[in-house]
């Protein structure tokens, strides 16, 4: 039993019981020094909200990462802290996230863009080729002016081949403001994570299971993307020469 709960059946026992905080501990065999003692840690809840925040939209990220995003946003407390005050709030990574019946909730802090290169919207396609073997495209797009920068398949993507690509339409399109992208491994790697933060573009993550908070893309990925481009189907898809 932690000395807090100890502490508060110590002032029910006395308060009830009418006797003595020295019966009380006795009793409890709980140290009157502990008792007494008031703890000088100062106030930290703008900084457990702010841990709050960042595990719902990053949902995949441990304290050290937590940290990493803390220290970029002007936080300079140290990692040991983050690491004491990340487990007290029940943030821990679960393997597998137990089925909850939640009613839905709408966001009210994403926009509508109103300019070009203001919000992008990236995803994944995935089918598979005549001889069995899984493609992957990746899809971007322009949500304001409804224009795909990139569409680029490949068999395998890792967090580095999303940088690559991005950096590849930098002189034709420029950077956006923000991305939206789900939970993908991909789109939650640290090499994204890094160059996001290095070129100053906010990653806007869907909550998870949640695959109508990036709807844009969804819609334009089989709507647009594929009945215009490919209308033969996936078979007509080019491939990138270096991915096969």
């Amino acid at each position: 039993m932690k000395p807090g709960r100890k502490r508060k059946l110590v002032d029910e026992i006395c308060g009830k019981w009418q006797v003595s905080i020295r019966r009380a501990c006795e009793a409890l065999e709980f140290d009157r020094s502990t008792y007494h003692y008031r703890s000088r840690r100062s106030d930290q809840a703008a900084l457990e909200q702010r841990i709050r925040e960042i595990c719902q939209v990053r949902v995949r990220y441990g304290y050290r990462r937590i940290h990493v995003v803390l220290r970029r946003e002007g936080w300079r407390h140290g990692q040991n802290k983050t690491r004491r005050v990340y487990p007290e709030l029940g943030l821990q990574l679960r393997n597998k996230a137990p089925k909850r019946r939640v009613r839905a909730k709408l966001r009210d802090d994403r926009r509508p863009a109103t300019r070009s290169n203001e919000t992008w919207a990236m995803d994944f396609v995935h089918d598979q080729l005549a001889t069995g073997r899984k493609l992957r495209v990746l899809t971007i797009v322009d949500i304001f002016f409804r224009f795909s920068p990139a569409l680029t398949p490949r068999f395998t993507f890792r967090g580095t081949d999303v940088v690559e690509i991005l950096e590849g339409v930098r002189d034709e399109v420029g950077f956006p403001a923000t991305i939206r992208v789900d939970q993908g491994t991909e789109f939650v790697s640290r090499d994204l994570d890094v160059w996001a933060y290095q070129r100053g573009i906010t990653l806007d993550f869907s909550r998870p299971g949640k695959p109508t908070d990036n709807a844009f893309i969804e819609a334009f990925t089989f709507i647009e993307a594929f009945n215009g481009r490919f209308p033969g189907g996936m078979s007509q898809c080019p491939l990138v020469p270096d991915a096969c």
